[in-house]
């Protein structure tokens, strides 16, 4: 029988109507497209993307998802993101077969368990995933505007950089998959003093850096593991947004700050 990893914060983070749900985040990729400069000279591979509320960061993700808005090859997007409910260390698979949202049921490419599970820190662990909501607000954006996709979620606890790009190099694949990382960048700061840290933190990732740290960004793991693949790699790297909270639906005493970049 298929297991279905529900929604936990639909309602909350985002709307439970599916109709309007969709109409929002089509208002948000059509906004982005307006105010940001999402067409890339290079097909992106990888995004990372903020994860808050929709009225608070909706719009910066969008930023992210607008630039792979016209590929018609993604079939697969492999979605890490932090645990900000169950202490863990390593990574956590799903046993899932779906996750759901109000616009569907997405399937989890299980395929590459077997030799993921061979790796150093990957566990199962549903507990990881139950209540997660930094890869719970990714797939509205990907059921939009990739449709019908296969995920590989991965919530992403302590874990050494070079143990996140062990998962990612054996998921890498071709131009079918698209690797998104969900991070916010700093926490309740002033405004001012979030743009200065959030602002130094993309210096960083534009560098590939891979030293960010939980205050520079709550997905720091998954981050610096991605950047030190892509560095591996010799992918390139596009900043497509920096704001905060206070930008959107915030006040400017203490904003959460987000980022959105691309590399190909």
């Amino acid at each position: 029988m298929s297991s279905v990893r529900m929604p936990a914060v639909s309602g909350l983070f985002y709307t439970s109507d599916a109709s309007v749900l969709k109409a929002e985040v089509e208002g948000f990729l059509s906004d982005a497209t307006r105010r940001y400069n999402t067409e890339l000279p290079f097909t992106p591979k990888a995004l990372i993307v903020p994860h808050a509320g929709y009225i608070y960061s909706g719009i910066f993700a969008a930023a992210a998802y607008s630039s792979v808005a016209s590929s018609a090859t993604i079939s697969r997007v492999v979605l890490l993101g932090p645990s900000h409910r169950v202490p863990l260390r390593g990574m956590a698979l799903s046993s899932s077969d779906f996750f759901r949202t109000p616009l569907g049921d997405v399937t989890i490419d299980k395929r590459n368990y077997p030799p993921l599970m061979q790796l150093p820190g990957v566990t199962v662990d549903d507990q990881a995933h139950l209540h997660e909501h930094s890869l719970e607000v990714q797939i509205p954006f990907l059921q939009v505007v990739l449709g019908g996709i296969e995920i590989l979620p991965v919530v992403v606890g302590l874990t050494p950089a070079h143990e996140v790009a062990a998962l990612l190099a054996e998921v890498w694949g071709g131009d079918e998959t698209l690797i998104v990382v969900s991070s916010d960048l700093s926490h309740y700061h002033s405004y001012d003093d979030a743009g200065r840290i959030d602002r130094d933190t993309g210096k960083d990732i534009l560098s590939f850096s891979t030293q960010l740290h939980g205050e520079q960004a709550c997905g720091c793991y998954s981050v610096n593991g991605l950047l030190f693949e892509l560095k591996r790699r010799g992918l390139v790297a596009r900043e497509l947004v920096v704001a905060n909270s206070g930008d959107t639906a915030g006040d400017h005493q203490r904003v959460v700050g987000y980022g959105a970049y691309a590399f190909g």
